[in-house]
């Protein structure tokens, strides 16, 4: 009777790092989900670089632009938190406003801190509101607006089962700077439809819209977009490649097909 006990306990021994293994799938599968939350309970830096072209009357302007976007949650308490979400921009655009231009340097840095609560509603739905800051930290005039700038910011999402869809938005109005430059008054929609596999890939699809009401104008990119969470050691990062088809844009902006990659550095707590 020994024999078939031992043969048993032999079987369950052997299948636990099975099971193992597959609980830590799943939970690095929800933590590719969870990069799908902009106000999720996560420390994450994200490096985004984007490409894009024919800018100008002749379409010979061109823009490299690496954005450093470091997220941080802060606990208010146990049922609220803060999250701080900066965008540093890096640019380098030639060509532009004319032909034989060359800048590059640090742009203007946008903060926003959303107020949130840590568990969803009854209906699923995550969110959350605060202030949006542009601070004129451009290292050249031709690369930021030199304007102190703020306004609202909010944050709607539902995750169901391995979607995510939601929408991003803020309002920046300028309230200081230099007299001669342009006031800013733009509001900026980011909708998004997310799919996260088992695997840890993320396939989504969002829009960056800006519309500028000084001039009346849109620029609407269509973003349809990849991502694969990994580990190198013991860190954690997800890598994603996205196209960018401009829609619309103003004038002398840019037209056609861009490029985005984005390489985010992931820190669960």
């Amino acid at each position: 009777m020994k024999a078939p006990v031992y043969l048993f306990l032999a079987a369950v021994i052997g299948f636990m790092p099975a099971i193992s293994a597959s609980a830590q799938e799943d939970k690095e599968a929800e933590l590719a989900k969870m990069l799908a939350n902009p106000v999720a309970n996560l420390i994450s830096v994200p490096l985004q670089y984007n490409y894009d072209k024919d800018y100008g009357p002749d379409d010979k302007g061109s823009v490299h632009l690496l954005s450093i976007q470091p997220v941080i949650p802060i606990s208010l308490n146990d049922k609220w938190s803060i999250i701080s979400r900066t965008i540093v921009p890096l640019i380098d655009q030639r060509d532009i406003p004319v032909e034989g231009r060359h800048d590059s340097g640090l742009g203007d840095i946008a903060a926003s801190l959303f107020l949130s609560p840590k568990e969803p509603t009854a209906g699923g739905w995550i969110w959350g509101v605060g202030p949006v800051f542009l601070l004129p930290t451009a290292t050249d005039d031709m690369l930021g607006r030199e304007k102190w700038g703020v306004g609202p910011t909010a944050v709607v999402l539902n995750q169901k089962g391995p979607w995510s869809v939601g929408l991003l938005a803020n309002h920046i109005w300028s309230v200081a700077g230099k007299d001669d430059r342009a006031d800013v008054n733009a509001t900026f929609l980011q909708p998004f439809l997310s799919y996260t596999t088992k695997t840890k890939t993320t396939f989504g699809i969002i829009s960056e819209s800006t519309y500028d009401w000084e001039n009346k104008a849109w620029s609407v990119p269509v973003i349809p977009i990849v991502g694969q969470l990994f580990k190198i050691g013991p860190q954690i990062l997800q890598l994603a490649v996205a196209g960018k088809y401009w829609a619309e844009s103003p004038d002398n902006g840019p037209q056609g097909w861009g490029v985005r990659v984005q390489l985010t550095f992931v820190f669960p707590k």
